[in-house]
């Protein structure tokens, strides 16, 4: 597994090789990372990145030139051809599905954009997917594309202690794509608050059910979204239903 990612802040990536899951796991040598910097990529004294938009308007428009060269310099240190993703407000929604593509796919190649935007034609030509973290605007890429590192490195083999832990995440499409159940821990009462009875129970099948039972109701109040995409999909089964009913979850 290997990420390059294309930033003006390399050094902010160092959050990713230090403590945590992605930090042991890059010590163990199960992910790579490379970093490339646009302004290696200039020729004038000011290292310029950026310039004013065709067309007047506010802020500065990222140059294509320094972003290609960067592009190529990480294409020609990889072992097999990635995917080129912008990190932009106006790309697809990442979700755990293409967690799992990266994943299967050896990693990706990550632009992240500064200033007003990216100039169209560097897109045009390089950029095989533009992502989004959801519907707001933040400073650059960086963050999202650590997002996104973060989410597909916690599911290499080797990666968490508990390889089940994954497998039982909430989003994770290769159960149900539904929320998860919520967790309790010691002690068992705590503040007059009790663990729920059935998690006390020892009885493995009634737990179980009572996870399945909270996971549908959580998505059903929180991403009824999920819930629907679960049964257009035929995850949800006759006791699910039935579960649903009684609580006003009738299908459209």
């Amino acid at each position: 597994m290997r990420f390059d990612v294309i930033t003006l802040f390399p050094e902010m990536f160092a959050a990713l090789s230090g403590p945590g899951i992605t930090g042991r796991a890059f010590k163990q040598q199960l992910w790579e990372l490379g970093l490339w910097n646009p302004r290696d990529f200039t020729h004038d004294v000011h290292r310029t990145v950026d310039d004013r938009p065709y067309g007047g308007g506010p802020g500065m428009v990222m140059l294509a030139d320094p972003l290609e060269q960067a592009v190529e310099a990480a294409r020609a240190q990889r072992p097999q051809s990635a995917p080129v993703m912008l990190m932009s407000p106006t790309g697809k929604r990442f979700d755990q599905a293409m967690a799992e593509r990266l994943l299967h796919g050896g990693g990706a190649i990550l632009v992240c954009g500064r200033y007003e935007g990216v100039d169209q034609r560097f897109i045009e030509r390089c950029v095989s997917d533009e992502v989004s973290m959801g519907d707001f605007v933040l400073s650059g890429g960086e963050i999202p594309a650590m997002a996104i590192m973060d989410s597909v490195i916690r599911l290499l083999p080797g990666a968490l202690n508990d390889a089940d832990s994954a497998k039982q995440d909430s989003f994770n499409e290769s159960l149900t794509g539904l929320l998860d159940s919520p967790h309790y821990t010691r002690p068992e009462n705590y503040k007059e608050q009790m663990v729920p009875s059935e998690l006390l129970s020892g009885h493995h099948a009634k737990i179980a059910v009572w996870r399945r039972q909270q996971s549908l109701a959580l998505t059903w109040r929180r991403r009824p979204d999920l819930l629907r995409r679960a049964r257009e999909a035929g995850l949800l089964s006759k006791a699910d239903e039935k579960f649903l009913a009684t609580l006003g979850a009738t299908p459209d």
